[in-house]
């Protein structure tokens, strides 16, 4: 079968790739002129398995009136006139609240420790140069408070899966060194071995170019206009190029998939979060650190990615436009500079920022549409490098009529 993907990020790349090994025909649009080059192109570098907790938690709700009022808040809020956002906030409000979570919680490990499994089993068998590790993440605590929470957590966590240690500030250090100028403010951390790290850019380009040499077509700077759907059937797209046609699609474009799939009358629940990311030529191997690490307290996250501190962090309900406020790179870059001020000259860093494609609850949508011939595959929010593999090949499997690996709960349109 002739399998159209609309989009070549790491949803798309990945999709057409699961695809491709299943003996389909594939045919990639996208509309820059090369690979991941919006949401996939500088993200956080964490292959965050075991850290999948949807931000729609009630915890959160205490904390948004301070967070909305402060300029160096983790999460802003920028009302637009635009009715996706409002809907979007009010479902996510709704969403906050135990039950919820902790379902939202399961059903994205589940799928998280999915795509572990495929991802681990591509870099065994592809020779992909995207600057991965196997490094581990120690998520670190500033405050008592947090750091009893986070171990309370631990043995839920293990039900579910993961495989997590509490830490004492010195066994911090001790695991990683480029923390130790920080010893007296830390209090402890959470470690999980089992946690990875990668350029998502880099292994993006590289799988394109297994891709190529695996007979994919790409028609790349070709703007996709609208699905052209008849007797009930997707027949082609409407692109800049003229109608593309194949004999199934699937819809991989991030936050573009929303006005999209308006044109055939699908009406995706999503909206963007604008997050920023720093990535820092290392100059002081020492200084920079080696295991992956987040800072709970600021909710920043760094990964060495070869010769680059890669930092990101904050997220922006604040519209569609990939923009950087000066403002907050300037804040990221000084909270980066007083966890890790040896690694580099933060003044060479190059700043970056992004549309995570969310959904209020958290999990993506996958799979089926109101047209047999057309798939979803969208709304990862921050854990698109994470969650790809895994969701490429429930797609996949779902366009073959087969059972997927995991259940689907919660993982569909409408759920």
């Amino acid at each position: 079968m002739h399998v159209v993907v609309l989009g070549a990020g790491v949803i798309g790349l990945t999709t057409a790739w699961c695809l491709l090994r299943d003996g389909h025909q594939v045919t990639l649009v996208e509309r820059n002129d090369g690979v991941a080059l919006e949401t996939s192109f500088a993200n956080g570098g964490q292959l965050s398995y075991s850290y999948v907790a949807p931000l729609a938690d009630p915890s959160v709700l205490p904390k948004l009136p301070p967070w909305l009022l402060r300029a160096d808040s983790p999460l802003r809020f920028r009302p637009q006139l635009d009715l996706q956002q409002w809907r979007f906030c009010l479902a996510f409000l709704l969403a906050c609240n135990r039950t919820q979570a902790e379902r939202t919680t399961r059903q994205l490990l589940a799928l998280s420790f999915y795509s572990r499994t495929l991802t681990r089993a591509l870099v065994e068998h592809e020779a992909l140069d995207f600057a991965y590790s196997r490094s581990g993440k120690l998520v670190i605590h500033v405050k008592q408070a947090s750091f009893d929470a986070a171990r309370r957590l631990l043995d839920y966590q293990a039900s579910l899966g993961c495989e997590q240690q509490a830490l004492d500030a010195d066994a911090c250090v001790q695991l990683e060194p480029a923390l130790a100028h920080m010893r007296a403010q830390l209090v402890g951390g959470i470690y999980t071995p089992s946690e990875d790290a990668g350029d998502c850019y880099r292994f993006c380009v590289s799988l394109q170019q297994a891709l190529t040499r695996a007979g994919a077509r790409f028609s790349l700077g070709t703007t996709i206009e609208r699905i052209i759907v008849e007797h009930g059937r997707v027949v082609a797209i409407d692109s800049s190029v003229g109608p593309i046609s194949g004999d199934a699609y699937v819809l991989a474009l991030g936050n573009r998939s929303v006005p999209l799939a308006r044109t055939c009358g699908i009406h995706l629940p999503m909206y963007p979060l604008k997050g920023y990311s720093l990535t820092l030529p290392i100059e002081s191997d020492a200084g920079a650190p080696r295991v992956s690490v987040t800072d709970f307290a600021q909710k920043v996250v760094y990964a060495r990615l070869g010769e680059s501190l890669r930092v990101a962090g904050m997220a922006e309900i604040a519209g569609y436009l990939a923009v950087a406020d000066p403002v907050r790179v300037a804040l990221l870059s000084a909270q980066a500079s007083a966890r890790f001020p040896l690694a580099g000259d933060y003044a060479r860093a190059r700043a970056w920022c992004g549309l995570r494609p969310a959904t209020p609850k958290g999990p993506p949508l996958l799979g089926a549409t109101q047209y047999n011939n057309l798939l979803l595959n969208v709304g990862h929010g921050a854990l698109g490098f994470t969650l790809a593999m895994g969701s490429a090949q429930v797609v996949t499997d779902l366009l073959a009529k087969r059972q997927p690996a995991i259940a689907l709960d919660g993982l569909t349109l409408g759920q």
